[in-house]
């Protein structure tokens, strides 16, 4: 799924999340009890689409029950609990999602999860995009701790009724033409600005810099805040530094609503249409219909993302050695990440297919969305997807990201300029990469 990236693919679900710290004490493998069926509980944040599947493979494996907690999560409070269910050796789930900036962490330790190369998983080798598989395996080969389930292919999802109330184009082709670049993105925007809607160009710069960071890693150096040795290179690797000069320029001209990124506040500004564009990975449509809900159905529509395309987001699924009952959570595994699951899982929320057979399906090559005014998905966020170039994460991606993001946060609310922000995003990335 997407992903969040840190993969932050929805705002806090307080009722999930309360659902997933009660239930951790439990987790996936303890025993079923009688002779009922086994149950199966899967780990996930976000919003991976699996409800339908959970049903199909239910009716066609009536010895199994699968339970799904964390739904509505953000990964910085999913991440956590996983890392100390699987340190404490009880807790996790029999199945859990990993989320691509954290993969290169869970892979320091490898025990703590079920080698799938040993349960048949190599046949499956081709279902997968081969940086995708590859990012799935140890640095020696020798052991799969996670079979991919999506890429996250970017576009730019927009509201159409505050482009018209603005004067400026609505027709998704017309709106891609406005802004090639980044430069003639931030054009659009101070014209948006200037026609005073009661609406911020976009939701928050945080998302808009995740964004540029990826797509200029992609297409320049292939990594961003680590470097492929596992050095931190925050500020030696242009790439960073030329998203960094970008976003600073889209909040010096005043673009930014400054929502908080997954926050409720944000989530709010999606229903009280309150921005007019946002940084939308495949994964990402899922997110904007939930959080503007059914009132804003036919409003969004989705552009081409200025620049060079990109990758934001994407997970595994693995399977804890604590589990007990592996045999069938391996099982799971492989049908919620094989062709027919990925395509599932994008029917019901948009994640974008890691499996170049999904990919090739008219499932997915003629797929249109609704509420996002019928707009072709599978043409947009499809289209060269084969060939999207993966950005490498290194060893505390996550911990990293976060510094950097919390300083652009801080130019973003004007507690800090952009030069003192940028130092304290070095200051503070490096530290976070010491602990």
């Amino acid at each position: 799924m997407a992903v969040f990236p840190r993969r932050r693919l929805a705002a806090v679900a307080l009722a999930a999340t309360t659902a997933l710290l009660v239930t951790a004490g439990c987790g996936g493998g303890d025993e079923d009890g009688g002779d009922g069926p086994v149950t199966l509980t899967v780990d996930v944040f976000g919003q991976f689409g699996y409800e339908q599947l959970y049903k199909d493979y239910m009716a066609a494996n009536p010895d199994v029950k699968i339970v799904e907690r964390g739904t509505g999560t953000n990964l910085d409070e999913y991440s956590p609990k996983l890392t100390q269910w699987l340190a404490a050796g009880r807790g996790a789930g029999d199945v859990v999602a990993i989320e691509e900036g954290l993969l290169v962490e869970y892979k320091a330790n490898p025990g703590n999860f079920v080698n799938l190369l040993d349960h048949g998983a190599a046949d499956l080798k081709g279902n997968f995009l081969e940086w995708k598989w590859n990012a799935g395996l140890t640095a020696d080969g020798k052991q799969l701790i996670g079979l991919g389930t999506d890429v996250g292919g970017i576009a730019m999802c927009y509201r159409k009724d505050l482009f018209e109330k603005a004067g400026l184009p609505t027709e998704r082709d017309a709106v891609s033409q406005l802004w090639p670049t980044w430069q003639d993105y931030i054009a659009t925007g101070e014209k948006f600005v200037a026609a005073k809607t009661g609406a911020s160009f976009l939701d928050a710069a945080t998302n808009t810099f995740n964004t540029i960071l990826l797509q200029t890693a992609g297409n320049t150096t292939g990594y961003s805040y680590y470097d492929t040795s596992g050095n931190v290179v925050v500020d030696s690797n242009p790439a960073v530094r030329q998203a960094w000069d970008t976003t600073m320029d889209i909040v010096d001209s005043g673009l930014s609503g400054k929502y908080g990124s997954w926050s409720e506040e944000w989530v709010s500004a999606f229903k009280q249409s309150k921005f007019a564009t946002i940084a939308c990975p495949a994964w990402m449509t899922g997110v904007i219909e939930g959080n503007a809900g059914p009132a804003a159905q036919g409003k969004w529509d989705i552009a081409r993302v200025p620049g060079n395309g990109g990758n934001w987001g994407g997970s595994h699924l693995a399977v804890p050695k604590q589990s007990k009952h592996q045999a069938e959570a391996i099982e799971l595994a492989k049908f919620l990440t094989s062709a027919k699951g990925q395509i599932g899982a994008f029917k019901e929320k948009g994640p974008l297919p890691s499996s170049p057979q999904a990919l090739d399906d008219p499932a997915i090559t003629g797929a249109t969305n609704a509420y996002f005014s019928g707009a072709p998905v599978g043409t947009i966020f499809g289209t060269g997807a084969k060939s999207l170039k993966p950005v490498y994460m290194g060893p505390k991606n996550q911990a990293v990201r976060t510094e950097v993001e919390n300083a652009v946060r801080t130019v973003e609310l004007g507690q800090r300029n952009p030069g003192q922000g940028w130092t304290d995003a070095v200051t503070n990335a490096k530290k976070a990469a010491a602990k």
